[in-house]
């Protein structure tokens, strides 16, 4: 039989990426720490992790104990939830993309907590979040590239809404030229956009570089520059219009953690998410 803190003790190490983290995550002192976990591959008769001076990663015989460790481990909470004569509550934890409005995802979740589950979410670029989905830290990340698409759209040039330009449809390379430019450093077109721009001679001054796309809205909004955005940041005070010759889009959907397919099909909380963003989009 394999005592629980042997699983955690894994699990711990799985998520922290060494043995020092996941020492103290755990409580332990990392000798401690790793003896458990030899401890446990013996007990397994397999090694579970590659151990480099650098870094620790996952055996494939490690990989496949890790999907069934998860649901173990959540099945003693769930156990000892119910013995403390508590209502057990789904967790459902997601992975959104930094690039999404703020105001959508405020939407989405409060559909969501009207199924009554736990919601746990984690942000970031969709290179930061496809890792955890792959170790089973989010069972499922909203972001582009999707396995299950919700919606496709294309990028124009935002301009604020007292701008000479805002009342056309459609603007070329040399309408903008001379304007001052507002750089969103986690579009995932980034290299799209400034390769569209250099292949045309065109290399504006920059008046910011956000990591944050709302804030690159409030200066846009604000006449501080211009810049190029998904339509979905469509919002009072910017006006969004073609630019001639950008014909890039992006595909916003769900990629969902094997481990996590069945729970998630049977999650209300999951697919209220869901369908509010899909909602919003159209």
């Amino acid at each position: 039989m394999i005592d629980r803190y042997l699983l955690r003790y894994f699990l711990a190490v799985v998520d922290n990426g060494n043995f020092s983290r996941a020492a103290l995550q755990c409580r332990v002192s990392q000798p401690t720490l790793s003896v458990g976990i030899a401890n446990l591959e013996a007990r397994l008769g397999r090694p579970l992790f590659l151990r480099t001076n650098r870094r620790v990663e996952l055996t494939a015989a490690g990989t496949r104990f890790m999907t069934h460790a998860r649901r173990i481990e959540v099945e003693f909470a769930e156990a000892e939830r119910a013995v403390r004569d508590e209502a057990p509550s789904r967790l459902v934890r997601l992975g959104v993309v930094t690039t999404l409005p703020s105001g959508w995802i405020e939407r989405a979740l409060i559909a969501a907590r009207a199924g009554g589950e736990r919601l746990e979410l984690v942000e970031g670029r969709m290179r930061d979040l496809t890792p955890l989905l792959d170790r089973g830290r989010v069972d499922a990340v909203l972001g582009p590239n999707a396995d299950t698409p919700l919606f496709t759209e294309g990028y124009a040039m935002a301009l604020p809404d007292g701008h000479p330009l805002a009342g056309r449809e459609s603007v070329a390379v040399e309408d903008v030229a001379g304007e001052t430019m507002i750089v969103r450093r986690h579009c995932e077109a980034l290299a799209d956009i400034s390769r569209f721009f250099t292949a045309r001679g065109v290399r504006p001054f920059m008046a910011a570089r956000t990591t944050n796309d709302d804030r690159a809205a409030a200066y846009v909004r604000a006449g501080l520059g211009v810049t190029v955005m998904p339509r979905c940041f469509a919002q009072s005070g910017i006006v969004l219009i073609e630019l001639a010759g950008f014909s890039a889009t992006r595909a916003i959907g769900f990629s969902i953690a094997p481990g996590s397919a069945a729970r998630l099909a049977d999650s209300e909380g999951f697919a209220r998410f869901s369908d509010a963003i899909r909602d919003l989009a159209v």
